[in-house]
């Protein structure tokens, strides 16, 4: 499964990335998250592998984030592993228009066991807006930000 949203933030590009690039933002906009673990290589760069650990309502998610491509202001790569699931994610970032930023990030998923499997066959708008509803929370953050 693969789709693609985009938001635009009302803040120039270098201070979005600013905002974007800094884990110690990630409990401002990523719901539920609880810990944010560096693992191993140069942290915050290509190769680096990062565990997060997610408090999703009746069960915990861990999830190993991989950085595969970052080359600032405009891309930022990354695999993201978890209990039935590896998705590969592309960030793009864009000025649009006076002091604006498009966000836009494409996201493929591979289901490894058969529960994710019939989960993403039934609910596959279920994963788009979960996508949607932090790329959200991001922007309002970043908007929040001097």
């Amino acid at each position: 499964m693969k789709y693609t949203v985009d938001v635009v933030i009302n803040k120039p590009v270098d201070e979005v990335l600013k905002d974007f690039d800094d884990p110690d933002n990630l409990t401002e906009w990523l719901e539920g998250l609880e810990s944010f673990e560096h693992l191993e290589g140069i942290k915050g760069e290509v190769g680096a592998k990062a565990k997060f650990v997610f408090d999703m309502g009746k069960r915990r998610v861990e999830m190993i984030e991989t950085i595969t491509a970052k080359e600032l202001p405009h891309k930022f790569d990354g695999t993201y592993e978890a209990d039935g699931v590896f998705n590969r994610v592309w960030n793009r970032f864009e000025t649009d228009g006076n002091d604006q930023t498009r966000w836009t990030q494409t996201c493929e998923f591979e289901f490894t066991n058969l529960m994710m499997k019939i989960m993403g066959f039934f609910m596959p708008f279920a994963f788009k807006k979960q996508t949607r509803t932090q790329m959200e929370a991001f922007k309002k953050f970043s908007e929040g930000q001097g």
